[in-house]
């Protein structure tokens, strides 16, 4: 019983992170493109008088709005498959969160616990295998809806996903190459190496071109602007969301969102150190030259997760300044930068990565 407990609350730390890192995001899409486009944003819904800056409009008014909206399901849909759409589009985005690893290990007593929610040795697999799931959701979306233009949008959108998901698998690779494992708090846990003695071993050292062919690919999963082709407001309005409404619609908005803040938090992991922070080990800091300072494992913990969240909201922030600095790009550059450019510089990095591999175990 101790067991599932430790776990039901590692998974339900992780999700309220997550869940508290996207309000931000949110908030963050508002403000941010506000101060882009020299505009104030959402200030007009308060509570006895207090706005808060526009949170309690994004926060408080707009989630109401959303969850008491009527469900309008219009006629000649498939009702099923329009209840599974918004379904498959938002878990398996949050069920992948279960093996992004948050922190060390927390000693409690004579237990150890490992802070992350599953303890999978093929974590890299199942982040795979979760993100490609998400395709279904846009599919059925736009197939259930009985919208030809809503169907338009999920035929892009799954082209693109797919097109997306195979450069990102490959940058992958790369890091599974250089960090012989495919356990995400291996991973992690490898970047707290120093290379000549005082620079931190990150992943993106390592693996820099893998490194910006996956957040590409993530923002392109994430299907946002300049990646937004299969919603293209202009264009589709919400293409393969269009005929949603009420709690479904929000189910939808919430799965990129959290999208994002998984693209920021893979990000994190395998490029810049994880929960890693600097020359702190489990029992305190240890820096170059010998100098220490020891801590307790509670305040080392709270110092390795406020790592990770910071991280974790610095490239949620990155995604949302690009999204409102750059334009959409036309279809058929989209498709071009996927299989011409990013499929090509993916493979180059895998064999770039195996033949360095190769050399430095064949030196060693």
């Amino acid at each position: 019983m101790a067991d599932v407990a430790i776990t039901a609350a590692k998974s339900l730390f992780i999700v309220l992170l997550v869940v508290q890192v996207m309000g931000l995001g949110v908030f963050f899409e508002r403000k941010v493109s506000a101060l882009i486009q020299d505009r104030i944003g959402a200030n007009r819904a308060a509570i006895l008088g207090f706005a808060g800056l526009g949170l309690v409009n994004t926060l408080v008014a707009d989630p109401i709005k959303f969850l008491l909206k009527e469900d309008v399901v219009l006629a000649g849909t498939d009702h099923l498959l329009h209840f599974l759409a918004p379904v498959l589009s938002l878990v398996p985005v949050l069920v992948t969160f279960a093996v992004v690893p948050f922190g060390d290990v927390l000693r409690v007593g004579d237990r150890t616990i490992n802070l992350q929610a599953a303890d999978l040795n093929v974590g890299i697999l199942y982040v795979l295998a979760m993100v490609s799931l998400g395709v279904y959701g846009v599919v059925l979306g736009g197939w259930a809806s009985n919208n030809r233009w809503s169907l338009l949008g999920g035929i892009r959108g799954s082209a693109q996903m797919i097109s997306y998901e195979i450069a990102m698998g490959l940058a992958l690779i790369g890091v599974v190459l250089t960090y012989n494992t495919l356990d995400l708090q291996e991973i992690a846990r490898a970047q707290g190496r120093l290379v000549w003695g005082w620079l931190p071993a990150w992943g993106i050292l390592y693996q820099p071109l893998a490194f910006i062919i996956f957040l590409v690919a993530g923002v392109a999963e994430s299907k946002r602007i300049p990646f937004d082709l299969p919603e293209s407001e202009s264009e589709l309005v919400s293409g393969y969301f269009t005929e949603y409404s009420g709690a479904k619609h929000l189910m939808f908005m919430m799965s990129d969102f959290v999208e994002v803040v998984l693209v920021a938090a893979l990000v994190t992991t395998l490029f810049f150190g994880g929960w890693q922070v600097p020359y702190l080990g489990r029992d305190g800091f240890h820096f170059p030259g010998g100098a220490t300072l020891g801590l307790p494992s509670l305040a080392v913990v709270v110092l390795q997760v406020t790592a990770f969240a910071l991280k974790v909201i610095a490239f949620t922030w990155l995604q949302i300044v690009i999204r409102w600095t750059l334009p959409r790009f036309r279809y058929d550059q989209l498709m071009r930068l996927g299989w011409q450019g990013l499929l090509p510089l993916s493979l180059a990095n895998v064999m770039i990565s195996a033949l360095v591999v190769l050399l430095v175990e064949r030196g060693a």
